[in-house]
């Protein structure tokens, strides 16, 4: 067996509610504009011919709780709140029944955003990886399995930040649900065990600053939190 130059990454694991084993991160994938409300405080317009994603590497990922520096290269870093996904079977150009058969569970995560670099960077045309894909922005809490938290419905969806509430929502509000996400998405991808969807954000994004501590909530599931610190 070949050796590596150089110690390959590790896989991170998420906890899973009632399980002594972690959940094994592997891709993340995000759907954008998926609350009408959110589209249009970014200046946007929701249709409803198709989602569309972006993605964070397994390196973005940290688990609740988690403190890190303010990143770099931004003045403007955003929160954003929304419902994991987490897929427990193989599945492939999926019908909406088989997509909910492959859900393991659900999770509150956070998908922190350098806003002024995505907004720069599609502004020009260009992806928006800076913005999106940065180190320790994916904050996912605690994994509940999917005959615990049982259905999608108008659970509540928000977020605090230092104690006052930013966003308030809730996930009937998703313009498209978890099964034709997951229908979709598998039309494009073999998703398998470890991919994890981060279903959009209801409206109520904004900055945040070092200092600052950030918690949102899911009603059914357990809590996400993060603190920023001092830039390094």
């Amino acid at each position: 067996m070949s050796e590596f130059l150089f110690p390959p990454f590790q896989t991170p694991g998420i906890p899973v509610k009632g399980e002594a084993a972690l959940y094994p991160v592997n891709r993340i994938f995000c759907v954008g504009r998926n609350y009408a409300a959110h589209a249009a405080e970014m200046g946007n317009e929701v249709d409803r011919e198709a989602p569309f994603y972006f993605t964070k590497a397994p390196a973005a990922f940290a688990p609740s709780g988690t403190k890190t520096p303010y990143p770099p290269g931004t003045t403007n870093f955003h929160h954003e709140m929304e419902l994991a996904l987490a897929i427990g079977r193989p599945v492939f150009r999926a019908t909406r029944d088989e997509a909910m058969a492959a859900i393991y569970g659900y999770a509150c995560a956070l998908d922190m955003t350098r806003r002024d670099l995505q907004i720069s960077e599609r502004e020009k045309k260009r992806p928006w990886d800076l913005g999106k894909d940065v180190e320790k922005s994916a904050i996912i809490a605690e994994i509940t399995p999917a005959g615990s938290f049982g259905s999608i419905a108008d659970q509540a969806i928000r977020l605090t930040v230092n104690g006052e509430t930013r966003q308030d929502a809730s996930l009937e509000e998703m313009i498209w649900k978890a099964d034709e996400i997951i229908s979709h998405l598998s039309g494009f991808y073999h998703l398998a065990p470890g991919d994890l969807i981060l279903t959009g954000t209801p409206a109520g994004v904004g900055p945040v600053t070092a200092g600052d501590h950030i918690e949102g909530h899911i009603d059914g599931l357990a809590p996400v939190e993060l603190t920023l610190t001092e830039p390094e």
